[in-house]
């Protein structure tokens, strides 16, 4: 037999080998045709990766008291970046993605090839003045203080179902902002995903009642 297996939508379609071969029996075998290529490198690892292995961290930066979680040397490893991107397509690769949209700029840094490996779209969220067309924007509270986020007014179609990803989830702002500029533009946010998760600044409050992917945690 010939077993169809596509990742997307988890979704097996069987059919007798001799529609393809007459010559070879059904009970020869089976023969797995894909359409993800990640597949087989996910099938094969034997060890879960330990991503805070890859994660540098910065006493006192920003500012004082700050405790900054760099993901730079993850970027920096081929093996650890494809293995966090991959995590993140694993996740949503049922839940019928039409659209990725990241905040900046290291929301563009995991949303892009998250996107590429879904072979969807990708929008852009950005501070104000840096997109060129009509815009909508949102006000947002962040780690740091009071910021703007805008997008453009068409990034998103009415009933498109929008990953919303970013490196972190400290106090929900940013992704607060988001959601709403989404689902202002008629959007379905299906879910949300992070590298990284600081405990104990409420970030959880922001998103609650929206499906959420975290691969770390460190203390906030």
């Amino acid at each position: 037999m010939v077993l169809f297996f596509d990742c997307r939508s988890i979704l097996f379609r069987i059919y007798p080998l001799q529609f393809f071969n007459k010559s070879c029996p059904p009970f020869l075998g089976i023969c797995a045709i894909m359409n993800c290529k990640t597949f087989w490198q996910k099938a094969d690892r034997k060890n879960i990766m330990d991503l805070k292995n890859y994660i540098a961290s910065i006493e006192n930066y920003p500012k004082e008291g700050i405790t900054f979680r760099d993901i730079s040397p993850l970027m920096a490893d081929g093996p650890a970046y494809s293995y966090a991107v991959r995590e993140i397509v694993q996740y949503a690769s049922d839940k019928k993605i039409d659209m990725v949209v990241g905040p900046e700029a290291r929301g563009f840094i995991v949303g892009c090839p998250v996107a590429y490996e879904l072979g969807i779209g990708f929008a852009p969220v950005r501070k104000p003045g840096k997109l060129p067309r009509e815009v909508i924007s949102a006000d947002y509270e962040k780690e740091y203080g009071i910021d703007t986020l805008t997008m453009h007014a068409d990034a998103i179609k009415p009933s498109q179902r929008v990953l919303i990803v970013d490196d972190l989830l400290a106090t929900g702002g940013t992704v607060k902002a988001t959601i709403e500029m989404v689902e202002r533009l008629g959007g379905v946010v299906a879910g949300c995903a992070f590298l990284i998760e600081l405990d104990g600044l409420d970030g959880r409050k922001a998103i609650e009642g929206y499906d959420t992917k975290i691969l770390m945690n460190f203390p906030g």
